[in-house]
């Protein structure tokens, strides 16, 4: 069983700063790329940010180029999603996951709130 837990959401004000967090207890995640979703209510699981195995390459969605980075710590087995000069639109459940072969893993989610 993959178990992924994020951290860090929270209600905030536009403008503010938050970095999520997500870790794989009893589980490394070294050998996999890892990327983190998001999901408005009423609207589909979007890409935000991933990121390749060793961190060399990371990539993100036209919407958070410039205010988000996704980096990890692989000794910590942890990735992280720093958000800056976040916006009303960027409320949403964001989700860690990890491909590893033909299956997606995800976690629970963490709920981002961003008032104006």
């Amino acid at each position: 069983q993959v178990q992924l837990v994020e951290s860090g959401g929270e209600l905030v004000h536009a403008g503010d700063s938050l970095r999520l967090s997500c870790t794989a207890p009893g589980r490394t995640f070294s050998s996999y790329a890892m990327g983190w979703f998001r999901q408005a209510p009423g609207k589909n699981r979007d890409f935000v940010a991933g990121i390749t195995f060793n961190g060399d390459n990371t990539y993100y969605a036209d919407s958070v180029k410039g205010r988000f980075t996704i980096s990890r710590d692989n000794a910590m087995n942890t990735v992280y999603l720093q958000m800056n000069s976040l916006k009303p639109e960027d409320t949403a459940v964001y989700y860690c996951n990890v491909r590893i072969g033909p299956n997606d893993y995800w976690g629970q989610g963490t709920q981002v709130t961003v008032s104006s």
